[in-house]
């Protein structure tokens, strides 16, 4: 035999009530909410007209106030939200971003508007691979993006070639950040730390921001991963010849210096400036064909030859910024293909751009050291521990290969 409550239901007995003689307050159904995404061509007035809406509730909420006047710029994939009763427009949400929400409520026979801000969710996730056949298999098989993978590639560009330098064997570790709303992924990044063992030898970098709000990338000691010069000025299918003094030239027949490196790539492959400088020379200077000289300071140049064509509103003169498209490639003056010839001289002397010791840029303030050093612990340590994707990456079968859809050159 059970022990009764006093709250056991019984057969007959009368309803529960809060106070005696009341009955239970009556609660209605929430009304649905009914989600519409921007199409291209869409306006808020095609919108309302899906949605049951008449003009004169349109024009009410446009004139709500100066917030609501944003709702005539949609813009294809944001995400509209309804509420419509019986009474018609109740509530009317507008993700104006990630985290910005404009949100449209009836107030009497009018409306009134207010933003809502969603802090997004951030976590940080490791990567781990080892590079069997491919850079970009290797990062895909340790759960990372394109985009993440590129970010390493413009963060290692300056120390590493990922064209002619990556081996088998070579090792990366990555840490970043994901964005999360209601437990949905809607972003990724920044790398907040990484390390790559290139042939043997281990490159660390971190993400910094000093407290005079400047963001960049150093390495463990502090050096900025950001040379003053790119070590490539185009992305190359090949090198076609090398810097030599005793080359035998392919038109001419004569064997004279070679001093520079010559890129192949398609016509009309982007060409970029290799540092910041100003356009010393820009025309065609003969056997180069359409040639631009940079100069970079006092002590440093960079030459560009066989161009097919110029970059607009380029001219003797004007001042470039490293990785500005200058040019593209082709083959004027003497040359057999497309391609770029690229020379790089100190203080007017010739040096090979594949081995010259390229200057830095410039590294963190001393009175910055000691903030950076405690950060950067914190996150190197946090880049040893397994995160939520690391993985080893295995060789691919050979049949594998190719499935995937990758940029050229990786």
């Amino acid at each position: 035999m059970h022990d009764r409550t006093n709250t056991e239901k019984t057969a007959g007995a009368a309803p529960v009530t809060d106070h005696i003689g009341k009955e239970p307050p009556h609660h209605p159904a929430s009304v649905p909410w009914k989600s519409m995404t921007v199409a291209r061509g869409d306006n808020l007035s095609l919108i309302f007209n899906r949605m049951g809406l008449s003009p004169a509730v349109l024009y009410q909420v446009l004139h709500t106030d100066k917030r609501t006047a944003d709702l005539k710029h949609l813009l294809p994939g944001q995400r509209l939200q309804f509420q419509i009763d019986e009474q018609g427009l109740k509530v009317l949400k507008y993700e104006e971003d990630l985290v910005t929400t404009l949100e449209v409520n009836r107030d009497g026979d009018g409306f009134t508007s207010k933003v809502v801000t969603t802090p997004l969710e951030t976590r940080n996730v490791t990567a781990d691979a080892t590079i069997k056949d491919s850079l970009f298999l290797a990062g895909q098989r340790a759960g990372m993006s394109e985009n993440l993978i590129m970010q390493m590639v413009a963060i290692y560009g300056w120390d590493i070639d990922f064209i002619q330098d990556i081996r088998s064997g070579d090792h990366f570790k990555v840490l970043y950040q994901e964005q999360y709303k209601d437990g949905v992924k809607v972003g990724e990044g920044p790398i907040l730390a990484a390390e790559f063992v290139n042939q043997g030898r281990s490159y660390k970098a971190i993400r910094y921001t000093s407290p005079d709000g400047k963001t960049d990338y150093y390495s463990d000691t502090g050096a900025s991963m950001r040379k003053a010069f790119l070590r490539t000025p185009v992305k190359f299918t090949r090198i076609s010849s090398r810097f030599s003094l005793h080359r035998r030239h392919p038109i001419l027949g004569i064997t004279r210096p070679h001093e520079g490196v010559d890129y192949a790539a398609p016509r009309g492959t982007p060409i970029k400036a290799t540092g910041d400088g100003v356009v010393a020379f820009l025309g065609r200077k003969g056997g180069y064909g359409r040639t631009i000289i940079l100069k970079h300071g006092g002590r440093y140049s960079t030459l560009y030859g066989h161009m097919s064509a110029y970059a607009r509103h380029l001219h003797a003169g004007s001042r470039v910024k490293q990785g500005q498209i200058i040019g593209f490639v082709g083959m004027s003056g003497l040359a057999t293909g497309p391609h770029l010839h690229y020379e790089f001289r100190v203080n007017g002397v010739h040096r090979n751009p594949l081995t010259v010791k390229l200057p830095k840029a410039k590294s963190i303030p001393k009175q910055y050291l000691a903030d950076f050093k405690l950060k950067s612990a914190t996150l190197l340590a946090e880049l040893e521990q397994p995160g939520e994707k690391g993985a080893t990456v295995v060789a691919m079968r050979d049949e594998d290969k190719g499935e995937q859809n990758l940029p050229a050159n990786y």
